[in-house]
């Protein structure tokens, strides 16, 4: 779709690559949109168990292109943007993201919007919108969810930059590694993820982005008839069958 993106479908993994070195994987209309339509495709699309994001080049992404934005149909652009930063609460197949050099902006939006996040040691992140007389818009939320309220509004305020110390400590990755080791430990978790039984994770997922609105008793209500539902399904009879044969579980969706 983009010569910006590197896709490749390995098994049941989506492997997606920002490839756009000459402009530090900067964020362009066509780049957002066919990163939304690679995803929404997997998300239809039962054969695929998980999506892997990472990018090459010294830089993760640097945000939005910046050229673009003064030039291009505001409309579009913005459409796009809430469609791509909303992947994360709207998407039921895991989206795995490996994490080396800046996230910045828009970069940071992508990482938050994963719901595993990993990164090589001396990755760097920032908010830095402020400083150009921005405010984080669209990315706005999905930060929120995965920094809490305080910390997303004290690091838009500020726009400081912060390393992987404080992105483990306050759970916007969840690993650090040595950079050789990335690629390696990105592709294991996205593949694992996929091995996984993939219709528990999406209705659980389901759940997970149903409930965020509720109050406690709605939510629990929910949760009680999903629960009644993963009760009767082939995943949970599969894998209690598996576990007293003491075997390996074959989950039904898997091709």
């Amino acid at each position: 779709m983009t010569s910006f993106l590197d896709v490749d479908r390995r098994g049941r993994v989506l492997e997606i690559t920002l490839n756009r070195q000459d402009k530090r994987n900067a964020l362009n209309q066509e780049m957002c949109e066919a990163l939304v339509a690679h995803c929404e495709i997997a998300e239809a699309d039962e054969s695929v168990g998980a999506i892997y994001l990472r990018a090459v080049g010294q830089v993760f992404c640097s945000g939005m292109d910046l050229d673009e934005a003064m030039s291009s149909n505001a409309v579009e652009v913005t459409a796009v943007h809430g469609r791509l930063f909303s992947l994360g609460s709207r998407l039921t197949k895991p989206i795995v993201c490996a994490v080396q050099g800046p996230a910045l902006g828009g970069g940071l939006g992508l990482v938050a919007n994963a719901h595993v996040a990993i990164a090589s040691h001396g990755t760097s992140f920032g908010l830095t919108e402020i400083r150009i007389g921005m405010w984080p818009y669209a990315i706005y939320r999905s930060i929120e969810y995965a920094l809490g309220p305080r910390r997303a509004m004290e690091l838009t305020l500020s726009s400081k930059i912060f390393n992987t110390p404080e992105a483990l400590a306050w759970g916007l990755v969840q690993e650090v590694v040595p950079p050789f080791e990335l690629e390696e430990r990105g592709e294991a978790i996205a593949y694992a993820l996929a091995s996984a039984p993939t219709g528990t994770i999406q209705r659980g997922m389901r759940f997970v982005h149903e409930s965020r609105h509720l109050n406690d008793t709605d939510a629990m209500a929910l949760a009680l008839r999903e629960r009644a539902v993963n009760f009767s399904s082939l995943d949970f009879e599969e894998g209690i069958k598996a576990f007293r044969e003491k075997r390996q579980p074959r989950w039904p969706l898997h091709p």
